[in-house]
């Protein structure tokens, strides 16, 4: 199979724009191989047709380890093939040898990547009416009635932080079985709830917005207020906070304000908005 806007040779000189500013929006499998290596001719054309087939779900590039040694060098590659996978910028997991096509898509679903228009549907119970305490009603009377679903769980956990009830919510997050622990949806849940905790015993918006008058460069504050800001649906302002943090000091408390803006991805709805705000972030880091 051809390179398609799928699958692509990635290079040394190409690698933060073609991989690492592409995997803000879209996550990246890179594949370490080598023209003399056996399995990788067994794995390079399957992962080529799951590329092709989940349309843009995620995107394929291939290294050529003995054309790229600087990339493969500088990601330790010690045997190919050699899969990675990178999302949000960063490496979040991989594997090496060459897996069978059902477990190369369980890999991929384990990190929520499924083929582009058939993600599975909501529950009924997480269909329910978006009034917080009749949601909360309903999910817990659908999970009385099966309560070994753990679908039903995440769906009254995500309920119950929208209605602010952080402490039950953080122990049903918690109890959640592995696979749905790493879920879109399990992750998006726990990044909410990390913003909603940070504030407990925060100082005030005003108190906040007086210590950043003062001094601009107070990035405590400007982390604080940036996630009050967003818990209260001020999004913008929010992320306008964790970029500037970025931009004066991207290593504040060990990458904070990377971390910050990366969370707040998960959690705002606004799809344009964050879109924005990643290439933003990309045009600092890159």
């Amino acid at each position: 199979m051809t390179d398609s806007a799928f699958a692509f040779d990635a290079t040394t000189a190409g690698f933060q724009t073609e991989v690492l500013e592409r995997s803000l929006q879209t996550p990246v499998l890179v594949e370490f191989w080598a023209a003399w290596c056996g399995p990788c001719k067994q794995l390079k054309p399957v992962l080529e047709k799951l590329a092709a087939e989940y349309n843009g779900a995620f995107v394929l590039a291939k290294v050529d380890v003995d054309a790229e040694q600087a990339l493969a060098g500088y990601f330790q590659i010690r045997s190919v093939p050699t899969v990675m996978l990178i999302k949000d910028g960063q490496l979040v997991d991989g594997f090496p040898g060459a897996l069978p096509e059902g477990q190369l898509r369980e890999f991929l679903k384990h990190h929520g990547i499924v083929p582009a228009g058939t993600a599975e549907p909501e529950s009924p119970a997480a269909q329910a009416p978006r009034d917080p305490q009749a949601e909360i009603a309903a999910l817990r009377e659908a999970l009385a009635a099966e309560p070994d679903k753990a679908e039903l769980r995440l769906d009254l956990a995500l309920a119950l932080l929208r209605a602010g009830e952080t402490d039950e919510a953080a122990a049903l997050l918690d109890a959640l079985p592995a696979n749905l622990a790493t879920d879109d949806r399990a992750r998006a849940a726990r990044a909410r709830l990390g913003f909603a905790q940070r504030l407990k015993d925060a100082p005030t918006q005003a108190e906040l917005q007086r210590r950043i008058e003062a001094d601009p460069d107070d990035l405590e504050a400007r982390y604080l207020l940036g996630t009050h800001l967003i818990v209260d649906g001020d999004a913008r302002a929010g992320l306008d906070h964790f970029l500037h943090m970025l931009r004066t000091d991207r290593d504040y408390a060990d990458g904070l304000p990377r971390k910050a803006l990366i969370e707040a991805f998960a959690v705002i709805e606004d799809e344009d908005l964050v879109g924005a705000y990643r290439r933003k972030m990309a045009s600092v880091l890159f």
